[in-house]
């Protein structure tokens, strides 16, 4: 059995999409482990798109006409899964993707299309803000700020959140979009160190989170809740702004090696085996594309059939347990779960948030490490 996809093996998403190519291809190596699919060996054929949509449609178009493989997984990012699921439907292929959740992906309609991840992008805060909505009366911040890169997976992120919680009585002291290239953000830092708010949430990518942490650092002021959409889920974060100014920091994100999904240990041991490195260097994005496969096994398992018709229309009924959590979609593939909230504790990142998923209680920002 052949899977094809198209990976960003370069160009401007090379680096992102390298934990995906991990994930996709250990998980072809344990399957095979086992035996194959219904005792079919896995073979991956992964192109290379550079990163480019144009690419990544002719990708898709010679895997599926040319090469005749059996079935596609997704690529990286929305930019490229929007073009390359309209490819996958109009052959009728199941199109099982790891990483493309804007809201544009769904407004395609497509029956065939499943995003392996709990909730879409614009939802990945909504725990973050229930947490703090479950805080008792007098410890709820009473004043927030929300400054975001002007970004289709920042920006709604933020909007959702800041709505609740104005809802709720949190008073906005700050509101900021700044242009997605901003490299100096000393004026959102300014002004969110005069306003002074007990609760940031800040719709990033990566850079800017570490710009801003920084920034606060060296103002000598700490607030008392401090939430980043990007960065802070990444494991190499402590290393960009000092483990101890890591300490106390929130995010979202769907797996993390202390996750109590279905296969984490296995997966854990099995990636450190081929990779090296620690459980906790790995990145989501392999855990992702790994459960690609595992939902590949499960309906395998639960229809001793696995081609593009059944998978459509297996996924589209109960719930999968797989790495990232138990999944379930709606009828044009918008994950229906949530993501889980974690906190920089003790040097790890740990889940706090829904309390089923926490393995520890959130703890109050301390005063920035140095």
């Amino acid at each position: 059995m052949v899977i094809g996809a198209s990976l960003s093996l370069s160009g401007d998403f090379a680096e992102l999409a390298e934990p995906a190519k991990k994930g996709y291809e250990l998980w072809a190596d344990t399957v095979n482990e086992k035996g194959g699919l219904l005792g079919r060996k896995v073979s991956l054929k992964i192109v290379d798109d550079a990163s480019n949509p144009n690419q990544a449609v002719t990708n898709y178009q010679n895997l599926i006409t040319r090469d005749r493989v059996d079935l596609v997984f997704g690529p990286f990012s929305s930019l490229l899964t929007i073009p390359a699921a309209g490819v996958a439907k109009r052959f009728d292929y199941a199109f099982i993707e790891p990483s493309g959740g804007a809201p544009q992906v769904f407004d395609l309609k497509m029956r065939n299309l499943f995003f392996v991840q709990p909730a879409p992008i614009v939802n990945s805060g909504d725990a973050f803000a229930e947490y703090i909505l479950s805080l008792p009366a007098d410890r709820r911040p009473k004043t927030g700020a929300y400054p975001t890169a002007d970004n289709p997976f920042t920006s709604p992120i933020v909007a959702r959140i800041r709505e609740r919680l104005e809802r709720a009585g949190v008073k906005t002291v700050y509101s900021k979009t700044y242009s997605a290239e901003t490299v100096d953000l000393s004026p959102v830092v300014t002004r969110l160190v005069e306003e002074k708010p007990e609760l940031i949430v800040s719709g990033t990518g990566g850079p800017d989170a570490v710009a801003e942490v920084k920034g606060m650092v060296q103002s000598g002021w700490t607030p008392k809740y401090l939430f980043f959409t990007g960065g802070p889920n990444s494991p190499s974060f402590p290393s960009k702004i000092g483990a101890a100014n890591a300490e106390g920091i929130f995010s979202t994100g769907d797996w993390f090696p202390t996750a109590k999904t279905v296969g984490t240990p296995d997966f854990i041991k099995a990636y450190t085996e081929k990779h090296g490195g620690k459980a906790e260097d790995i990145d989501s994005a392999a855990a992702e594309a790994f459960a690609c496969g595992q939902l590949l096994e499960l309906v395998a398992e639960r229809e001793n059939k696995v081609d593009n018709k059944t998978i459509i229309a297996a996924l589209h009924e109960g719930t999968w347990p797989t790495l990232v959590g138990d999944l379930r979609w709606d009828a044009y593939g918008a994950p229906q779960g949530q993501n889980i909230v974690v906190q920089w504790i003790d040097g790890r990142l740990t889940p706090v948030y829904p309390t089923d998923e926490a393995l520890a209680d959130p703890i109050a920002k301390p005063s920035w490490g140095g």
